[in-house]
């Protein structure tokens, strides 16, 4: 009898990195399971163009109250937990936990815990300038799970929205913007971080662990697992 939970996606933020959700975890299943396994999945997926505009004119309210009917409406439509596939939108995981009953698979958990299995206690966060500046991210990581975080400065986390928003959520891979980033992780791995988080959902696109010399932890691979994992426990 098949007893794996449904998992309730709230995606397109962008369709990029959700079809990686989408391949990772049926992917991951298929592996763990054998045969014919796939995931269960119920998916909802935003025009990203309205969740960035919301973004960027600071308007995190609607945010949260169009992120909290999606998710009622996974609920209503038989998930068993939801997963965020984006680390920017989980700064309204909070009003998401008070819509609805159901579990909530963290990004910011998933990772801690995968950057502390590797031994380590001091990592790198690139991420939009929403996750790196609006605390909620590093908060959990230090405060919850005390991991120390060393930050880009105000010109490299420019550098990297820029390239996220303008780039990677069209589907465009520079080569050009790779060598910045990988400039950046240079000058953080100077100021002693032993590892970089990918902290958005898009980073995995142009950076992999083959671009760099310090442990990098993919959100988006570590999030899938996790959920995974979530799914298939008895």
């Amino acid at each position: 009898m098949n007893s794996m939970k449904r998992a309730g996606i709230i995606g397109g933020m962008s369709w990029l990195s959700t079809i990686e959700y989408y391949r990772l975890m049926n992917e991951a299943v298929s592996r763990r399971l054998g045969g014919l396994h796939s995931a269960e999945i119920i998916m909802s997926s935003y025009d990203f163009q309205r969740i960035a505009d919301l973004q960027h004119t600071d308007n995190w309210t609607e945010l949260a109250e169009v992120l909290c009917e999606t998710a009622r409406e996974l609920q209503g439509a038989g998930a068993d937990f939801l997963l965020i596939a984006t680390n920017t939108m989980h700064k309204v995981v909070p009003q998401i936990e008070a819509a609805t009953s159901l579990p909530i698979l963290h990004i910011v958990d998933a990772t801690a815990a995968a950057v502390k299995a590797r031994g380590l206690d001091r990592v790198a966060l690139l991420g939009t300038k929403f996750t790196m500046e609006d605390g909620f991210y590093v908060d959990r990581l230090t405060r919850i799970h005390g991991l120390e975080v060393v930050l880009p400065d105000a010109t490299e986390r420019e550098i990297i929205h820029e390239v996220l928003y303008r780039e990677l959520g069209r589907g465009v891979i520079s080569p050009h913007s790779r060598e910045k980033y990988l400039g950046i992780l240079e000058r953080l791995a100077g100021e002693g971080a032993q590892g970089v988080i990918l902290g958005c959902t898009e980073i995995p696109l142009l950076i992999k662990q083959e671009h760099v010399v310090m442990p990098v932890f993919d959100t988006t691979l570590i999030h899938a697992e996790a959920a995974v994992d979530y799914a298939i426990r008895t």
